[in-house]
């Protein structure tokens, strides 16, 4: 079963490849390595013993993915990450995450359909809740007006496969992420982001390397209890298990309907100082961190209500933050160590 992997050289990409490769399938990916390094594809055969396949181009270019899929028509499945994915930095450049993350989609959509390949996995996001009005937020929650371009670019991402869906024979799931952290037990893959990162962790574990002078906590007067922002932390692996359980969902003709939603988050918030506590716990150093204003298009706490996604998936994040934490720093030590 050959499954292509968008964006699978990326943070979450590189994992999930790996955790298809683990269950049997074959992988095939396509990255324009603008936010990732090729290197990762030695990582990923040194953890499956299996180098993957890759191809590198960008997806905006039409001919360019109309000749990929007319060489794969033998795809069984997608899984389709390829896109930008900084909320601060998509307030700056709207036109260019608008740009990249839809014409990036429709391109693969309009490919699948020429070559009747029709499951689709969908890395969403929980930004498309945006603030919510009711905590956990579940997949019946209301759709609100996106805090940030990236969030946008999600929603109507999302109505481009729904509206696809009713007119071709496209099934699609939408997998819901809150906020993947951590990284791969053997510290050969984990977040690398290039430039600055906007994440919190990858610049938690910089700062405490040296790299970064100091980290930014953006706000710290939100209704929260020690009034920084709340998310709900979910580990990387935890996460790229649930997309080989889609996949095989899809395969195995169990969806419910054609286009089928889940929230993938451990059902808990921690605060941006309960991760930088966690951290300080676990690598027994003291962090350098200072408290600034709010940064445009946060909201300020989300986290999710997963049950749909334990009960009708079987699956349910394992790993807690201290894992998740300390797994982010044995990459970031290890990585460092090999540059």
């Amino acid at each position: 079963m050959k499954i292509l992997v968008t964006g699978g050289m990326g943070y979450i990409g590189s994992h999930t490849v790996v955790e298809l490769q683990n269950a049997g399938f074959e992988v095939v990916i396509v990255d324009d390595l603008s936010n990732s390094s090729a290197d990762i594809r030695d990582a990923i055969a040194q953890i499956t013993g299996i180098k993957p396949v890759l191809e590198v181009f960008d997806l905006i270019d039409k001919e360019k993915t109309q000749d990929f899929f007319k060489r794969h028509n033998d795809i069984k499945g997608v899984i389709h990450f390829a896109a930008k994915k900084a909320v601060g930095e998509s307030v700056q450049k709207p036109l260019t995450y608008y740009r990249n993350n839809l014409e990036s989609l429709i391109n693969v959509l309009e490919g699948m359909n020429e070559n009747n390949i029709s499951n689709f996995v969908f890395s969403s996001s929980c930004t498309v809740y945006g603030q919510p009005d009711e905590l956990p937020v579940s997949e019946s929650a209301p759709i609100k007006k996106a805090e940030s371009p990236y969030g946008n670019t999600k929603q109507i991402s999302e109505d481009i496969i729904f509206d696809t869906i009713k007119v071709t024979d496209l099934k699609a799931i939408a997998l819901r992420y809150f906020n993947p952290i951590g990284a791969h037990e053997t510290a050969l893959i984990g977040e690398l982001p290039l430039g600055v990162p906007d994440n919190l962790l990858p610049y938690v574990t910089q700062t405490a390397i040296g790299i970064r002078e100091k980290l930014n906590v953006f706000g710290e007067d939100y209704n929260t209890p020690d009034g920084t922002a709340i998310r709900d932390y979910i580990h990387v692996v935890d996460l790229a298990k649930a997309h080989v359980i889609a996949v095989q969902r899809m395969i195995d003709n169990e969806m419910k309907k054609d286009f089928e939603v889940f929230n993938l988050g451990t059902g808990n918030g921690f605060s941006v100082l309960e991760v930088i506590k966690s951290f300080e716990k676990v690598t027994g150093l003291k962090l350098n961190y200072q408290i600034v204003g709010r940064r445009a298009g946060d909201v300020e706490q989300v986290w999710a209500d997963s049950s749909f996604s334990n009960k009708e998936l079987g699956w349910k994040a394992e790993k807690g933050l201290d894992e998740m934490t300390g797994s982010a720093w044995m990459w970031e030590q290890a990585y460092r160590q090999k540059t």
